[in-house]
């Protein structure tokens, strides 16, 4: 292969090759290829064995709970949440809308029916005053039972989302879950480390779930974990994810359970990850800071913010794009930016709008999920992230802008 040297004439040289910014990919860093070698040497590789009690343990001690049960997804661990704590078809349960779709399709998959919430404009969580104004407005006790007046439905529960890995503002929210008799089902999901007024996400609530897909915060790949502080929950959970087998040696079969084991693999991979969670989440922090520090004096820019009751796991660092004040909407920069191999993303379509969903439930109005979809993009934020790839990812965007505004005044770019 002929090297070109940067003496050559400019219509010989090769263009730089310019290396991706990935969005969020796995840190892979510790003791993981030791466990998982320790698995294969042994041949305890499926869903028995000692990784997979470790890591249930270092998630209940992460959490703060007394119990955790692993899963082979989020989903699944949110399917058995639903299930344990007794939501049943034709309930309601009441969602935040701007959310990953999974929680909801877990709700459905239970035969009970979603209800969204909004998110509220500051951080970007469900919108606990809608949420009151729901349940103050348009539901009615019926003896020891709420219905919502529209459908007459059961209403049953809650299932926030702390989305990005900020917290729900949850006081307010269990407030309302104790006053109207209704279950607690958190989605940690993407928030494992997050303290919401110095208690860990995923220890307000009745359940919790939490996922290691391998964009989060920790990954095993796949899976997903069930916390709660409830020993019968937690028996029932492991009992339905495993089957639900009565007898150790024979067939029998007391339920109709489900094969969401995750494996002593993955297990292993996710002990080693969680030995890990506080660099991860330190990392994550210096991150949030540094865009922060840069970003905000931006035109069109809206930096994320962390609440002052809140502590971040700083999940998918998000900025919002206004498209009159930057120049360009937050689809034309993720554009921009993937020329330059950097890798951004728009937040989910509100569930509500999400074809499956549209004519679920009576529309509360969700103006505000609906501005931060269009509005909103996540930046590269990997817990690996370099301080010069940030500074790349930084740099494009501030000359997106200031491409913008020399246009604006009649300028051509490098005059």
């Amino acid at each position: 292969m002929t090297t070109v040297t940067q003496d050559a004439p400019l219509s010989e040289r090769a263009p730089a090759v310019v290396s991706p910014i990935p969005l969020c990919v796995p840190e892979i860093r510790g003791n993981e290829w030791a466990y998982i070698k320790e698995c294969l040497d042994t041949n305890w590789v499926s869903s028995v064995g000692e990784y997979v009690d470790r890591f249930e343990r270092a998630l209940a001690t992460a959490s703060g709970t007394r119990c955790a049960v692993a899963t082979s997804s989020g989903t699944s661990a949110l399917h058995t949440a639903l299930i344990v704590a007794g939501v049943e078809a034709d309930d309601e349960v009441l969602v935040s809308t701007l959310t990953f779709i999974a929680p909801v399709n877990a709700i459905r998959y239970v035969g009970a029916w979603p209800v969204f919430i909004d998110a509220e404009p500051d951080y970007w969580q469900m919108d606990t005053a809608r949420l009151a104004q729901f349940l103050e407005h348009s539901c009615e006790r019926r003896g020891s039972a709420l219905y919502d007046r529209a459908t007459n439905r059961r209403v049953r529960a809650l299932l926030p989302v702390h989305v990005m890995g900020h917290p729900v503002d949850m006081a307010p929210l269990l407030e309302l879950a104790r006053r109207y008799d209704l279950i607690v089902i958190e989605d940690a999901t993407e928030s494992l480390g997050a303290r919401y007024r110095g208690t860990p996400v995923g220890h307000m609530g009745d359940v919790a779930c939490f996922s290691f897909n391998g964009n989060k915060l920790i990954t095993t790949g796949g899976g997903g974990m069930l916390v709660t502080d409830r020993d019968d929950w937690a028996r029932r959970a492991k009992y339905l994810t495993t089957q639900a087998k009565d007898d150790p040696v024979e067939f029998e079969h007391g339920a109709v359970g489900y094969n969401y084991r995750l494996t002593n693999i993955q297990a292993a991979m996710g002990v080693a990850q969680m030995e890990q969670l506080d660099d991860y989440l330190a990392a994550k922090r210096r991150i949030a800071e540094r865009y922060a520090a840069a970003l905000a004096d931006v035109p069109g820019l809206t930096v994320m913010r962390q609440a002052p009751w809140a502590q971040s796991a700083w999940w998918l660092y998000t900025v919002l794009v206004d498209a009159v004040q930057f120049g360009m909407d937050a689809r034309a920069l993720m554009r921009r930016l993937g020329a330059q191999q950097i890798q951004t993303r728009p937040l989910w379509q509100p569930i509500h709008q999400s074809k499956p969903y549209r004519d679920t439930t009576p529309a509360l109005g969700c103006p505000v999920s609906e501005r931060l979809h269009a509005q909103a993009l996540s930046l590269p934020c990997s817990v690996g992230l370099h301080a010069e790839q940030q500074t790349r990812v930084i740099d494009a965007i501030v000359a997106a802008r200031e491409e913008v505004g020399e246009r604006e005044h009649g300028k051509t770019p490098g005059r």
